[in-house]
């Protein structure tokens, strides 16, 4: 039985996207992906018109113990932390002095950040695996939903970086990726979250805690 991701999709988010290419994605997905089927959309579930900002990742945790629908968040007190997520939190604490150790960032999406991937689903055990599905067309029309809201954007790395014309300019904050491969290349003590509270003052907005 194919998955419904149409049926799957949060309401609120229907008139946004295009249904069609989300009903073709259904007919492609096999029945061995992560996260669980009640977690693809987790991210989608704060309103269009409640997303202040917006972080882009690639596709989930190729780690079944680490994908749950949110963007570089793995589920409340599973250790270790994925080496990109440590790094995250590295140049939290430098930028704001904010120390974490909980993977979960389900506080940050209540705030109304949407930590979305290009790639909502992908094959155990392979990254990037599910690109070929349509998956970028379809949170594309997503991101750019966010960014007519007047969303700031956060966008680590080339791929993220690939919607950043959908934002004003002043809206968005590009970095290197914070990966092992790259942190040292512009990640570290680019600010991020200082940056964007200030910005998300600066439009009259309450700031994320961090």
């Amino acid at each position: 039985m194919p998955v419904d991701l149409v049926s799957l999709l949060p309401k609120i988010w229907h008139e946004f996207v295009d249904l069609n290419l989300l009903a073709q994605i259904s007919k492609n997905l096999t029945n061995s992906f992560i996260p669980e089927q009640k977690s693809i959309f987790r991210a989608l579930q704060i309103p269009p018109n409640q997303v202040k900002v917006v972080i882009v990742g690639q596709d989930p945790y190729p780690n079944p113990k680490y994908a749950m629908g949110l963007a570089f968040s793995i589920p409340a007190g599973v250790a270790p932390l994925p080496k990109s997520l440590k790094n995250i939190f590295t140049e939290l604490n430098n930028d704001l002095g904010i120390d974490r150790s909980d993977g979960d960032l389900s506080d940050w999406a209540s705030q109304g950040v949407l930590l979305l991937n290009r790639s909502l689903t992908v094959e155990s055990g392979k990254s990037d695996s599910h690109s070929n599905l349509g998956w970028q067309d379809f949170t594309e029309k997503i991101i750019q939903a966010a960014a007519n809201n007047g969303a700031v954007a956060i966008l680590w790395g080339n791929e993220a970086q690939k919607v950043s014309n959908l934002f004003a300019d002043a809206d968005v904050f590009n970095s290197a990726h914070p990966s092992p491969l790259s942190a040292y290349r512009g990640f570290f003590d680019s600010k991020p979250f200082s940056k964007v509270n200030n910005r998300l003052q600066e439009k009259g907005l309450t700031p994320v805690k961090w």
